[in-house]
């Protein structure tokens, strides 16, 4: 684990018990609080890739995205095809970064969607990924051994694995992630300029839609910067949407269009898997079969090797 902040921390919390873990960060502060709690720790990044080959382990890179750059650097110069996964909240710089500093390592990105407004070491929890959605991104280079493995690891910690293109993840999480945190920082921002009376007032729904705001601003500008094309086509669209019921408060005084096209909206999202069914993926172009799954909204809920291969079970869409 390259990174024991909230995601990588609670990774090798979540793994522990099922297979030897150890990681590295450059935080004397992390090293300490890990290594106290019990977890096996290196201090040197050369050192901690020598030992992942020894091992053949599975490298994941669990730091800032923003330092993804270096840390591959070393590990295309070190470790040039370790197995490699990382858990960064965008796919596609990430995937251009590996191709040009360690192109010939194992990759196979992914991104766990879980996460609280707390950061750090503490904050972890074996926990975190239970029931949550992990991508897992797939293109025409991606190596289906190496994707079994991490995806064998996420649904061993409790997740549902959804296998997705790198632009389209990007494009999905713009809307679903990234552009809530800055809806979530315009709402605090507006709450806070109604003065102490409103503040005062402030209860659940301004806490619920101010969660994130809580996020580490540095983490934030990490997510977000990185895949500035595709939020700015959602802010685009969610501004719209505002200017919209903007227009009809001040003409009409009526809010009925976006009251009752977001409440519509909502439910859909709440009964977002009601209409899945089983299916079983084995044979040839497994991995257009994967993509075809996550593109439905489906996931997949397991990886078995047989003789003739692997076989995957899923959830799709049912289209009776």
């Amino acid at each position: 684990m390259l990174g024991l902040g909230l995601i990588g921390g609670s990774l090798a919390r979540a793994a522990e018990p099922l297979l030897p873990v150890f990681g590295w960060t450059p935080s004397p502060g992390t090293q300490q609080a890990a290594i106290a709690d019990g977890y096996d720790v290196e201090a040197d990044l050369e050192k901690a890739l020598a030992r992942a080959v020894r091992a053949d382990a599975l490298v994941v890179l669990a730091a800032p995205v923003t330092k993804f750059g270096g840390l591959l650097q070393t590990i295309g110069e070190l470790t040039p095809t370790v197995r490699l996964t990382d858990v960064a909240s965008v796919k596609a710089v990430v995937q251009e970064e590996v191709a040009d500093f360690a192109p010939r390592t194992r990759y196979i990105g992914s991104h766990p969607m879980a996460g609280t407004a707390a950061s750090g070491w503490p904050a972890g929890s074996a926990a975190l990924f239970r029931d949550a959605a992990w991508v897992t991104a797939l293109t025409d280079d991606s190596d289906i051994d190496d994707w079994a493995l991490v995806a064998g690891l996420a649904l061993a910690i409790g997740s549902r694995v959804v296998p997705a293109d790198p632009q389209a993840h990007d494009l999905a999480v713009a809307r679903i992630s990234h552009l809530p945190h800055l809806m979530a920082l315009a709402l605090a921002q507006a709450g806070e300029q109604g003065g102490a009376l409103a503040l005062s007032l402030a209860a659940g729904s301004f806490a619920d839609g101010t969660r994130v705001a809580g996020t580490r601003p540095e983490l934030v500008r990490a997510m977000t910067e990185t895949n500035r094309g595709a939020l700015i086509d959602a802010m685009d669209d969610a501004l719209g949407i505002l200017g919209v019921a903007r227009g009809s408060l001040a003409s009409t005084g009526s809010l009925l269009k976006i009251a009752e096209a977001g409440h519509a909206a909502r439910g859909r999202f709440e009964h977002r898997g009601d209409q899945l069914a089983a299916v079983t993926l084995e044979g040839d172009e497994l991995i257009d079969q994967l993509l075809a799954v996550g593109a439905a909204g489906g996931h997949v809920s397991g990886v078995d090797r047989t003789a003739g291969g692997l076989k995957i079970s899923a959830w799709y869409p049912d289209e009776e």
